[in-house]
């Protein structure tokens, strides 16, 4: 099974990313987002494979608030989330925020998931490569999830994820980015509800999947919404 099939079983609805961005542009726009008074905030992986969505944010929003981590966890806090904030246009008086948030993993040609080819390198490659070395540790029991100074990342993702596992349980790595994936959100969610004034301000959290593909990038769509003047919109894309 290639890598169009593959796609359109475990990620049915995905988008390539300009599209993807593109929509989620003008579904915002009518509840008063736009590029020119509103700041953006970018959660993804650090991976260079996927800052190609991060490029086409900026086209289309403007320079964007870098929230980025490994696997696209969001570690920034309420320090990151309320300095976006602090750096937003004020437009009649009000402020608006988007957030993207994404966890990624990669299929290739064959339809191969977790497999992609990076260029310059001949042998096979991962993603997301942080994950998959997190699935490492628990498949060969020795997984450790203290925190590792030198490896600072990399821990918080185990100590993260590890309470959304079952005890004994492995997950597969298509199941474990859909695991980070819901983290992400909550993590994000809970955050913005801690500091966000809703009584001045309007924001939208955009989350999903990245694939990365043979022929380029795409988005897997989950959660959307805007909280405009207090109030929840769903965003279908």
């Amino acid at each position: 099974m290639g890598f169009e099939k593959v796609l359109e079983k475990i990620f049915p609805g995905a988008l390539g990313e300009v599209g993807f961005v593109q929509k989620t542009y003008s579904e915002l726009k009518p509840m008063g987002f736009r590029s020119e008074n509103t700041i953006v905030s970018v959660c993804i992986c650090r991976d260079e494979i996927s800052q190609s969505v991060r490029s086409i944010i900026k086209h289309v929003w403007g320079e964007a608030f870098n929230l980025s981590s490994l696997a696209g966890m969001f570690f920034a806090g309420k320090t990151g989330i309320k300095a976006a904030m602090h750096h937003a246009p004020i437009t009649d008086g009000k402020e608006r925020y988007v957030f993207y948030g994404m966890s990624h993993i990669a299929i290739d040609s064959e339809g191969r998931i977790g497999t992609c080819r990076r260029t310059g390198r001949q042998e096979e490659s991962v993603a997301c490569g942080a994950l998959a070395a997190f699935q490492e540790e628990m498949a060969g029991g020795r997984l450790d999830v203290s925190l590792d100074i030198e490896d600072v990342e990399q821990s918080l993702i185990k100590m993260r994820l590890i309470k959304k596992i079952t005890y004994g349980r492995i997950p597969e790595l298509l199941e474990l980015t859909k695991i980070t994936l819901s983290a992400i959100q909550e993590d994000l969610e809970n955050t913005l509800k801690g500091v966000v004034d809703t009584e001045k301000s309007d924001y939208a959290l955009i989350t999903g999947i990245q694939v990365h593909g043979p022929d380029g990038n795409y988005v897997w769509p989950s959660s959307s919404y805007a909280i405009v003047n207090r109030e929840r919109h769903e965003i279908k894309l």
